[in-house]
């Protein structure tokens, strides 16, 4: 994110932000119990240690850790997490079919890099949880509260939230905390502030004509708005193709296109907002977003002629 002089236009529903699908995935734990996220079926069968090896081929959608995530541009994390059963205690952990690291060490590293870089702003967004109750929820959240504190951006109006108005109060973090429990708590936002329509789908041309639909139908004012530019395996994906893993039979052969699309599009009203992609690395994603936003804020400062 940079300063606009004599700018206040630069609203953040307005603005492209890099968003990473799964953000954690990058290690999961073959080790450990297959998560509450999958299906009984699938926890018998990876009582066969093979069976979690390949779980992990198609776990994994970024290669990335979060430090070199943030260096490389992305601002917005896409969360699960989950509790781990007949563990003592409430620790919570990162979660895609196996569990990743504790959700306390990638905040620790997500503050180190905003503490070393103030002006930079960033949403976490805990979308899917399991196996937790309120009180696995009050630890994860007053974990956040201890990792970020002042950091953390207060529930505002979303047209309120400009690049200017962070910076004025030295707040960082958008945490967007889909569970009732979010009322309780002014740094916490409503899940359906984010808005997030999943195409679900392995056709790279039906995922680009559900992006363009839904941005289309996009509300204009009161949300942000993520575009996940993702395929999703079905079954027999995986079925078909177990030991390639996602990031081979899905990825790596459309992601170019995916980006293609991407740099067709605009920031702005009923424009493009946030942005999801799988495997950042493997293409100039990031880099693209950026470049969008900068021809956004070239025209504004081309429209505005006073402070």
């Amino acid at each position: 994110t940079q300063e606009v002089p004599c700018l206040n236009q630069e609203l953040s529903p307005n603005l492209l932000n890099p968003r990473s699908h799964d953000s954690f995935s990058y290690w999961v734990d073959e080790k450990s119990p297959v998560g509450p996220d999958q299906a009984t079926a699938i926890k018998h069968l990876a009582k066969i240690s093979l069976v979690k090896k390949l779980m992990k081929k198609w776990s994994v959608t970024q290669n990335l850790t979060f430090k070199e995530q943030l260096e490389g541009g992305i601002r917005y994390f896409d969360l699960r997490v989950s509790s781990k059963p007949r563990e003592v205690g409430q620790e919570i952990y990162f979660i895609h079919g196996l569990y990743g690291i504790k959700v306390w060490d990638g905040l620790m590293e997500i503050n180190t890099f905003l503490t070393q870089h103030p002006r930079e702003v960033i949403f976490l967004d805990f979308n899917h949880f399991y196996a937790m109750g309120d009180q696995h929820h009050i630890y994860l959240i007053n974990r956040i509260w201890e990792a970020f504190g002042s950091k953390l951006c207060t529930m505002e109006h979303v047209e309120n939230v400009t690049l200017q108005y962070l910076w004025k109060k030295k707040e960082q973090v958008l945490i967007f905390y889909h569970y009732p429990l979010y009322q309780e708590y002014p740094f916490l936002w409503p899940g359906n502030k984010m808005p997030a329509p999943w195409a679900n789908t392995t056709n790279v041309h039906k995922l680009l004509q559900f992006l363009e639909t839904t941005l289309e139908e996009r509300a204009q004012h009161g949300t942000f708005h993520v575009s996940q530019a993702i395929l999703t395996p079905r079954v027999k994906t995986i079925a078909r193709h177990p030991i390639r893993g996602l990031k081979n039979t899905l990825v790596h052969r459309n992601l170019p296109m995916i980006l293609n699309w991407v740099k067709t599009q605009k920031p702005g009203v009923m424009g493009v907002n946030i942005i999801t992609s799988d495997f950042v690395e493997l293409v100039d994603f990031a880099a693209t977003v950026i470049a969008l936003n900068d021809l956004l804020l070239e025209q504004q400062r081309a429209v505005s002629t006073s402070c």
